[in-house]
């Protein structure tokens, strides 16, 4: 494939840049996307721990905002990282990071992504790191970095192949939060709210089908948790639930290591781990809920539910997990899903001892924390419910998976020449 190199700023006819100082924020109002929100194995900036800035502040402060199409481009931190901005626009952009918009005179939007994402080019990013504490890609650099650019046809193809294919992933990803905030939200009802009991027993439709409301009983009982559905049991939850099971793994052997860098903070699945020498840390096995008790995980909502293990492995990880596998019966999803509500997190979280900055949650505070048991039934179809939606889950990310190897195999082949536009369209069906 021929390419003419062009420097990355005369592709460009605009870019956005929001000062380099932080920006006034408010309690509620537009949402403001931070470098933390950008990443490269995302389509669209995710809204992740947003601050808000009210309407004021969106219209006065910033010199401009970003329009869909445009490009969010990091360039402090961990500069290169780059997401599409989509449409339509629901959010400003906070500081060390900038917008960028293609001149679609000389290069394809959808191919500048591409090309963005590059090993080739982000080699080049990091070679024009300034700072080695916070490294930094200056935009006055920008016209130092060099892209290739082939003919338009062959940009469009590249730029739509891989668009193509990512949104695809970003679609599987969206379903799975929509899977797992059904999830909760039917935890929550079921388990936290008592809602199904609460309706029977003020004589209204409990909303779910007859089978499964008959499950519940009509009325409440007084306990030391407060009122519970008659014939619940009340336990302190390693009654209910092992904390920190027993795990056979020996010293030295190679096994699959989650670390706290790799604990999703937003959904049940690990979607990254690697094989590690055992040292020290916690152990696992498929079915086990991790939570992470020290600060600012436990905050920032590191939990998972483990589910990429082999049958009878054994997985580990930082000392600073808490492991829970649920007693009979529950199923095993019911501690994953406890381990979200706002009330075991808040109990978690008011817990924590040690100094600032170390603080962590002792195994031993969840003796205080009680449980409301329901009956082996109810127990049961929850967890029919809850595994189905959690396999439909692990599904989509090995779906996303194999889409993401093969986009990047397909574009870097591309770029090096090894592959042709035309053998590219004969594999993927064009």
């Amino acid at each position: 494939m021929d390419f003419d190199f062009q420097p990355f700023a005369t592709l460009l006819t605009e870019i956005v840049d929001n000062r380099g100082k932080t920006c006034p924020t408010a309690s509620e109002g537009i949402p403001l996307i931070a470098t933390n929100c950008i990443s490269n194995n995302l389509l669209y900036p995710a809204y992740e721990k947003v601050r808000f800035v009210d309407k004021k502040t969106y219209d006065t402060w910033f010199r401009g905002h970003p329009k869909p199409g445009d490009l969010l481009f990091v360039t402090k931190g961990t500069p290169g990282r780059v997401c599409m901005v989509p449409n339509p626009v629901d959010f400003c952009i906070a500081q060390d990071m900038v917008a960028i918009r293609a001149d679609e005179n000389k290069i394809y939007p959808k191919y500048l992504f591409a090309i963005l994402r590059t090993d080739y080019v982000q080699k080049q990013i990091e070679q024009l790191h300034v700072g080695t504490l916070i490294p930094h890609f200056k935009k006055g650099d920008f016209d130092k970095l060099m892209l290739p650019i082939p003919d338009r046809q062959t940009q469009i193809f590249v730029g739509d192949l891989y668009f193509n294919f990512s949104a695809k992933i970003d679609l599987n990803r969206r379903m799975n939060e929509t899977l797992e905030a059904m999830a909760r939200a039917i935890f929550k009802s079921w388990f936290v709210d008592f809602d199904p009991v609460r309706a029977k027993a003020e004589g209204r439709d409990t909303g779910l089908p007859e089978e499964i409301a008959d499950l519940f009983p009509d009325n409440f009982e007084e306990t030391e948790l407060g009122e519970v559905p008659e014939g619940w049991n009340v336990k302190a939850l390693p009654e209910a639930i092992q904390v920190n099971p027993s795990r056979s793994l020996r010293k030295g052997e190679i096994a699959p290591y989650l670390d706290m860098g790799n604990m999703p903070t937003t959904s049940a699945r690990a979607l990254q781990y690697y094989e590690r020498e055992f040292g020290s840390g916690m152990k696992f096995v498929n079915n086990d809920t991790l939570v992470a008790r020290i600060t600012p995980c436990l905050e920032n909502g590191k939990t998972c539910f483990v589910d990429f293990l082999e049958e009878r492995q054994v997985g580990w990880g930082s000392t600073e997990y808490i492991v829970l596998s649920p007693k009979e019966p529950l199923p095993p999803e019911f501690a994953y899903f406890l381990a979200r509500t706002e009330v075991f997190r808040a109990f978690a979280i008011s817990n924590m001892t040690g100094t600032s900055g170390r603080q962590r949650v002792p195994a031993e505070s969840l003796n205080q924390f009680m449980v409301a048991i329901p009956s082996s039934k109810i127990a049961e179809r929850f967890g029919e419910f809850a595994s189905s939606i959690i396999a439909v889950m692990k599904a989509n990310d090995a779906e996303s998976r194999t889409l993401a190897e093969l986009r990047d195999t397909l574009l870097a082949k591309l770029i090096s020449g090894e592959l042709r536009v035309k053998e590219a369209e004969k594999l993927v069906g064009c």
